[in-house]
């Protein structure tokens, strides 16, 4: 069972990183007044919008800020600005002795997941796979009722419950009710298969297995569900949650199956079930905020929708 970071109380320090792709102030604007109004005190770290090429700085530079970030008792959580790529060129420059013994909820999604992955096979803390900063805009109208990221962090022994619309029917399991139990791994899949044989690697065996995608080919998702298949991740898990697959891409001429059919082939073999949903993934302030590592139960009832409660 994975550790669960203390939750977040007004007047705490919460810190934004760019541990990937560059941003500047006025994308992470309306944010810092969105976690204000929640009582939070921000700290942007000096250096926070420097840039190299499309990454926010040099490879040591953000490793840097995010360690000072990790190592600092006195940040309570740390939102990662935005994906892209460039967090698997630091993972292996950070020392996460500090942060094991000190835990601190990690937030993000996308090119984050290389930070969630990371995070659950070595030190088995809980993550939140969960909205980013650049994601929040002034229009966006999030309330403490509406938003489940903040109610994740802010809470302590609150049951947070999810109902999820299912996209199509859930496949391998004809009979009603499911019930199953268990810690959520995963987020995106390219990240997840480049991930494959470095001590990042994702630990699936046991555990729900959640994926989602944004802008690849058809093809490309084939060729890593079958890595995933050849590399035995997806023969011991209780269930597979599929995210959003977002602007999928197809060639010229057509590989032949859709996104959620090539998924299904990879796992035909076996008898979980699998939920397609829209509401987790490259959705913007529709992705649900997940709390990876922490135990959960997921109940089916029929097609329509599916609940995970925490």
């Amino acid at each position: 069972m994975s550790l669960i970071p203390p939750p977040l109380h007004p007047g705490d320090k919460v810190a934004i990183a760019a541990t990937a792709r560059k941003i500047c102030p006025e994308e992470i604007a309306p944010a810092i007044q969105l976690f204000k109004s929640w009582g939070l005190q921000v700290v942007i770290p000096d250096g926070l919008f420097e840039s190299n090429g499309q990454l926010a700085g040099t490879d040591e530079h953000r490793a840097r800020l995010l360690q000072q970030m990790l190592d600092d008792d006195e940040v309570r959580a740390i939102f990662c600005a935005r994906g892209g790529y460039g967090t698997v060129r630091i993972i292996d420059k950070l020392n996460w002795d500090h942060f094991a013994q000190h835990p601190k909820w990690i937030i993000g999604y996308s090119d984050v997941t290389v930070l969630h992955s990371h995070i659950q096979r070595n030190l088995g803390i809980s993550t939140l796979h969960a909205t980013m900063p650049i994601n929040i805009t002034s229009q966006a109208g999030i309330t403490w009722e509406k938003n489940d990221a903040l109610r994740t962090l802010f809470s302590t022994l609150t049951t947070q419950t999810y109902t999820l619309p299912l996209t199509g029917r859930i496949i391998q399991k004809s009979s009603y009710p499911i019930q199953l139990h268990g810690e959520i791994v995963g987020g995106n899949l390219s990240i997840l298969y480049s991930l494959r044989g470095t001590p990042s690697d994702i630990d699936t065996d046991g555990k729900i297995l959640l994926i989602e995608d944004l802008d690849e080919y058809l093809y490309h998702i084939d060729r890593m569900m079958q890595n995933l298949r050849l590399g035995r991740k997806l023969n011991n898990i209780k269930a597979l949650i599929v995210g959003a697959m977002s602007d999928i891409h197809d060639n010229a001429t057509p590989f032949g199956m859709s996104a959620h059919e090539i998924i299904l082939d990879a796992v035909k073999d076996y008898d979980y079930p699998v939920f397609f949903t829209d509401m987790i993934g490259h959705v913007g302030l529709s992705n649900h905020a997940i709390p990876l590592g922490k135990p959960c139960t997921i109940t089916a009832e029929n097609n329509q929708n599916f609940v995970i409660e925490f």
